[in-house]
């Protein structure tokens, strides 16, 4: 009886100081900019897309570690399976999907079904939405739910990257209950089937996620997902307020240290100071599926054009541009020089390629020369026919924007070109864009999906006023690019990519900048984290350490 009072005492004070210690565990986050509405068929931006991911759950997602990336089943018993030469998808669903409890289904637990996807899916198409997603399905015949579980898709002709498409934020599975329910309203209503659900929302200023705890069992490392309790993340677009947010541990980690604030950080050789070392701190560099470029706009009758006096120009450009100095000034050495348009990882990068383009102001002036730009009285250099020559470069109102203004301006006036800078909103540039009303701006393009498509089609003919800033239109580079598109991953594909390389090198629309290298930064309490190339958050795989944080 004795030994029994031992046990139950034993028990009773091994359940008390485990219950002392069951803090929430809770990861403090941040998003750059504000979100808009959290609906999968119309958000766009990053910072709604890293939101959706976790509310709402695609087909398929990314292996979390698997390098280089792999596609696994999320919702799905097992991989589709693929047949009729590659046009038709057959899927089936796991039985334990559920969407998170809602007053639009009535008290009952509302399972995921073919159907759900079907009407997701067929909700792209819906003309008052203008879904920016739309274009995942150009090539889509059919949709249909076989039964329940099984959704099967039909394709007009294959796409080896159609997989991607569909492990995207853009095609999780939404209830057709919950839109008819909130109508108009529904982006502010998120109700998925993710690993959270939102708790309080704040718009534009402060959201907290909870765990779903309703959530599919689903094991990382023999831990069941998602590790954490909550998830609070305040909107901060201030890049100061960012670093210093982290380095006073009010946020748990801190992707792509902005360039402005690197050597409040960083040593000049692009290490951690010493002195955040010792406070447990890490750095991890991580080479983003990003490349920089700066287009100039075919259309334009100054820089556009496919006469031989027009690539001239835009080749001198392209040799005048000082990517070293980029990369050690501007970047703090965080980059890798772009020598096609795919940064390394990506699937079609060819590392043996070589560029026929290199910083050559000598060989820019002579270029110049030839074709007829003279030097004025004033130093710079006119049109052929005598006419002025100004270029207009298009750049963002911040700090960054200015430094990178001042970089071409004293790249550009090295070889006898005279420009003039318009300061606008990122947003409002890309408008302007869409519709060629821009001579040149400096952009960049994160990839959708780890795949050479995604990045090629950016100066395919057809993709004009949308993707392709530039407006390129070259029969040689789509016919190229058309026979690339139907090939998976092959030494084919890559040949032809590196013949897609060369047009852009010989003509010019873009100049090649930089692939940057993300400085990431995370405190010492936080567990499990690895940045993903392709997904924006890794949230449910995070753990923290509640003894240690804050």
């Amino acid at each position: 009886m004795r030994l029994m009072r031992k046990i139950c005492a034993a028990m009773i004070v091994a359940l008390a100081h485990a219950g002392a210690h069951a803090e929430p565990k809770v990861l403090h986050a941040f998003l750059s900019t504000g979100e808009t509405a959290l609906d999968p068929a119309v958000a766009s931006d990053v910072a709604t897309l890293s939101l959706l991911e976790n509310l709402f759950d695609p087909l398929l997602r990314y292996d979390y570690t698997a390098r280089p990336v792999k596609l696994i089943p999320n919702t799905l018993a097992a991989m589709p399976e693929v047949t009729n030469g590659g046009k038709t998808y057959t899927f089936r669903l796991r039985q334990d999907v559920y969407f998170t409890s809602d007053a639009a289904f009535k008290a009952a637990k509302r399972q995921v079904t073919a159907s759900d996807y079907v009407y997701s899916f067929k909700r792209l198409y819906d003309p008052t939405l203008k879904s920016p997603w739309l274009y995942l399905f150009d090539g889509v015949a059919d949709i249909q739910a076989v039964d329940a579980q099984t959704l099967r898709i039909r394709l007009k002709a294959p796409d080896p990257n159609f997989l991607f498409y569909l492990a995207m934020p853009a095609t999780g599975v939404m209830a057709r209950e919950v839109v008819e329910t909130y109508g108009a309203q529904v982006g502010n209503h998120p109700v998925g089937t993710g690993p959270f659900k939102i708790g309080t929302w704040k718009h534009s200023d402060q959201i907290v996620l909870l765990a779903n705890r309703d959530f599919r069992p689903t094991e990382f490392e023999g831990k069941r997902l998602p590790l954490l309790d909550r998830i609070d993340i305040k909107i901060v677009e201030e890049y100061q307020s960012r670093v210093l947010g982290f380095l006073n541990g009010e946020f748990d980690f801190l992707e792509q240290l902005p360039e402005s604030m690197k050597e409040m950080v960083l040593t000049d050789d692009a290490k951690l100071k010493p002195e955040l070392a010792r406070k447990g701190i890490i750095l991890a560099p991580f080479p983003v599926l990003q490349t920089y470029y700066m287009w100039m706009n075919m259309d334009d009758p100054v820089i556009g054009g496919y006469s031989k006096e027009k690539v001239a120009l835009r080749r001198a450009i392209a040799l005048g541009y000082n990517r070293d100095e980029d990369i050690s000034t501007m970047k703090k050495g965080l980059a890798l020089p772009a020598i096609t348009p795919l940064p390394p990882n990506v699937l079609g990068n060819d590392p043996q390629y070589r560029s026929p383009v290199a910083y050559d102001p000598a060989l820019a002036n002579a270029l110049l020369d030839r074709y007829g730009y003279r030097k004025s009285s004033a130093g710079f250099r006119t049109q052929p026919d005598g006419k002025p020559l100004t270029l207009v470069m298009h750049s963002e109102s911040s700090t960054v924007g200015r430094l990178r203004d001042e970089l071409w301006r004293k790249n550009l006036n090295a070889i006898g070109l005279k420009v003039v800078f318009k300061s606008d909103k990122k947003t409002e540039i890309i408008k302007a864009s869409r519709l060629g009303s821009v001579m040149m701006f400096e952009t960049n393009w994160v990839a959708d999906f780890p795949d050479g498509d995604n990045f090629y089609q950016l100066l395919y003919g057809p993709n004009a006023g949308r993707a392709n800033y530039a407006r390129f239109n070259l029969p040689a580079y789509n016919q190229r690019y058309e026979q690339a598109r139907l090939m998976g991953e092959s030494p084919q594909r890559m040949a032809l990519y590196d013949e897609l390389a060369n047009i852009i090198h010989a003509y010019t629309p873009w100049v090649l900048l930089t692939h940057p290298i993300s400085a990431d930064l995370q405190q010492p309490w936080l567990k499990n984290y690895r940045r993903h190339p392709v997904e924006f958050t890794n949230w449910r795989y995070l753990d923290v350490d509640a003894h240690t944080a804050h």
